[in-house]
């Protein structure tokens, strides 16, 4: 009697085991299905644009008559000072000459789907084959805001661009200046869930 309720039990712990792992694989497969789905639902609202550019700050550019904020960074605003070897220096207007350094006089390519609280696209852009928005935060000339943190800590670490000095986090220094405080540019919705769920860039 004893020895049967032992095998009963052994049979349904192996029996719980396997049902666990189909838990798991059916999840792992609904996951999968539903970022499929995000993704399409995201390049279905997708703007492309192309042309010209002026750049108003490091992380902002105008292609004809659309304002683009660069996606998941955040550049110092134009007229913020930042420090280096013991002197201020004005890094918000030599994060804009970056990224007018970046653009040339080439033709830009952005694309986006969603709009920031001023109604800007935010966009990924694009000049000569260079991503604009990673290029930025690994030149040190802005920092991740959503994305972008790998290239972030890279910059940091060799002291590049704002990472020689010190200086607040643009962020910061638009609260304490009286300007709107932005949240950061992680996609939303299920993709933006879903990239944050599992730490994609």
């Amino acid at each position: 009697m004893l020895r049967m309720r032992r095998a009963r039990r052994a049979s349904v712990r192996r029996r719980n085991g396997w049902r666990r792992v189909g838990d798991g694989l059916l999840a792992v497969a609904l996951l999968a299905l539903l970022a499929l789905l995000a993704a399409r639902l995201d390049l279905a609202g997708m703007r492309t644009l192309e042309g010209s550019a002026v750049v108003n700050d490091g992380d902002t550019i105008t292609l004809g008559a659309e304002r683009m904020r660069l996606r998941g960074i955040d550049a110092p605003e134009y007229d913020q000072i930042c420090m280096r070897d013991g002197a201020d220096y004005p890094c918000g207007r030599m994060a804009r000459q970056a990224l007018a350094a970046l653009v040339g006089k080439g033709a830009v390519a952005c694309k986006g789907s969603e709009r920031d609280k001023y109604d800007r696209l935010l966009a990924t852009c694009s000049a000569g084959g260079v991503d604009l928005n990673r290029s930025q935060v690994a030149a040190g000339w802005a920092v991740s805001y959503g994305d972008y943190r790998a290239e972030e800590d890279a910059a940091r670490a060799k002291g590049a661009g704002l990472w020689a000095g010190s200086f607040d986090r643009p962020r910061d220094w638009r609260q304490a200046h009286g300007g709107m405080v932005e949240i950061e540019h992680a996609a939303s919705g299920l993709l933006g869930w879903l990239k944050r769920l599992f730490r994609f860039s």
